[in-house]
């Protein structure tokens, strides 16, 4: 297919707020394509390329700008071989070989083409695709139940590989995808209410667990040999060999886990977040030791668990990892639910999770079955600009340009981002240091004041609440926004979305 084609019809979607006609235009897309280009297809529709960042920046994309070729003859094939040149290409006259490949591209393209490629190349890609719609779109294409699709997307974390077995397949082949040992699946994913009592409300009865102020991980043992992943699905597991020795030795033969892990003082408390990630991102041995604390669990020894309720996986996890389990207490009254997360709170933890005792672990998706209950109101957002300091931060990146996610695209873009506020409040010397450095390394334009980077710095934020406000298109501002710390853990389609800060406004 020409990649034109796939152009046009991601302009297409993005022109229009209807769902159908986005799923429409989408499967009748999938359907023109030849099986080997589904997967790379879907990829780029879901601004998720197969290669991922091939490590091309703005300047480098601006000096390939080429006049634009008057008739289309890329392929989504070409575009896909050349991404796995720009990844692949290392060594010594590496950086010339790539901008040789990056000007070969950009002059075959027509114009439409090299927005698209520049939007690819930097992580800018803004389709209307948004995953739930694709899966919609693919179940449409292949006429396959759209719960069997995104089942099989979730438990194998390839969206591309499910639409390829879910248009050329047979259903019984899309139904037989689950969980495989050894094989990451999206994490669950909880909201937020603002006390224990308002999460019960949600819930129901809830096993109230501590809220740890950790590194996410899921842990998968085959036998003798133990993988571990992040909540990115990245696996790390030569960073954390003390969690390896404690899952190798559980009485099981085969298992995967949901939890946390961090570093602890001499007296057990939590260390501050930053040297927990500090030791979870170094590659090198560290004396700081990582304690793994877990709080589900999805398989056991060949009995797929993912589907029965909270209650029967607690079971298995008091069983097999009672010293490892993160505490908790299961009840269905809040002044208990209050008592458990003061005690939290007491212990140093950032507060507790309220999840529903009977609910299923659904992977990769945010509902109100696990709801996150905090004392101080803290949301993660996208850094989307930043302004130069003035007096003693002259020199220095510092006002931050703060966007909540958009995933249902109502003030704008889907999947974009509305900005929501500014702040410097909370920036320590070391942070503003690292962030001019960083975000001149995502710099996509700039005016004389003002830096605008890539979307792709999460950031956490702690706020008093948020306001009307018309300056900016979500209707609503932050109040009092101050930094906490960088969330280097988290993607920015995991950012908190402007539908949850907007449910903030007083009636």
């Amino acid at each position: 297919m020409l990649l034109l084609e796939l152009v046009e019809t991601t302009k297409a979607v993005s022109s229009t707020r209807s769902r159908l006609a986005k799923v429409d235009a989408l499967a009748q897309l999938l359907r023109r394509l030849e099986p080997a280009e589904i997967p790379t297809a879907v990829g780029l529709l879901s601004a998720k390329p197969r290669q991922g960042r091939v490590g091309v920046g703005w300047s480098a994309v601006a000096a390939a700008k080429a006049e634009p070729a008057a008739e289309p003859s890329l392929s989504v094939a070409d575009l896909d071989a050349a991404l796995d040149r720009l990844l692949g290409t290392a060594g010594t006259g590496a950086g010339a070989e790539r901008a040789a490949t990056l000007r070969k591209l950009m002059a075959a393209a027509t114009g439409p083409e090299q927005s698209f490629i520049a939007g690819v190349l930097l992580g800018e890609l803004r389709t209307g695709a948004l995953e739930g719609v694709l899966t919609d779109a693919v179940a449409r294409a292949s006429g396959k139940p759209v719960q069997a699709v995104r089942r099989a997307a979730m438990l194998s974390g390839d969206l591309g590989g499910t639409a390829l077995l879910a248009i050329t397949g047979t259903e019984a082949e899309l139904d037989a995808v689950g969980l495989v040992v050894g094989r990451p699946v999206l994490p669950m994913l909880a909201a937020t209410a603002t006390s224990p009592g308002a999460a019960l409300e949600a819930t129901g009865e809830a096993s109230v667990e501590y809220k740890l102020d950790g590194a996410r991980i899921q842990v998968h043992r085959s036998g003798g040999d133990v993988s571990i992943y992040t909540r990115n699905l990245a696996d790390v597991t030569h960073r954390l060999p003390e969690v390896v020795e404690v899952v190798g030795g559980l009485p099981l033969r085969d298992v995967i886990l949901d939890g946390e892990t961090l570093a602890l003082d001499e007296e057990g408390g939590p260390r501050p977040f930053q040297e927990t990630m500090a030791r979870f991102g170094a590659d090198a041995a560290r004396e700081t030791v990582l304690h793994p604390w877990f709080f589900d669990v999805l398989h056991i020894d060949g009995r797929d668990l993912l589907d029965e309720p909270l209650s029967a996986r607690i079971s298995v996890l008091e069983r097999i990892a009672p010293e490892h389990r993160i505490p908790g207490e299961v009840t269905a009254d809040p002044a208990v639910a209050e008592r458990v997360s003061q005690d939290a709170l007491a212990a140093g933890h950032e507060g507790v999770v309220v999840k529903a005792i009977g609910s299923t672990y659904a992977a990769g998706r945010r509902g109100s079955n696990w709801v996150k209950v905090k004392p101080v109101l803290t949301y993660d957002l996208v850094v989307l600009a930043c302004e130069w300091g003035s007096g003693r931060r002259t020199g220095m990146l510092s006002n931050l340009h703060l966007g909540a996610h958009d995933p249902k695209g109502e003030f704008g873009e889907p999947g974009g981002y509305v900005m929501v506020g500014k702040t410097f409040k909370g920036l320590t010397d070391e942070l503003l240091r690292w962030q001019t450095g960083r975000f001149q390394e995502l710099e996509v334009r700039r005016t004389t004041g003002t830096v605008w980077v890539e979307p792709v710095t999460v950031v956490e934020i702690a706020i008093d609440g948020v306001q009307q406000s018309p300056r900016y298109p979500g209707g609503i501002a932050l109040r009092f926004a101050r930094v906490k710390r960088y969330r280097d853990d988290k993607t920015p389609g995991e950012a908190d979305t402007i539908q949850t800060l907007r449910a903030l406004l007083r009636p």
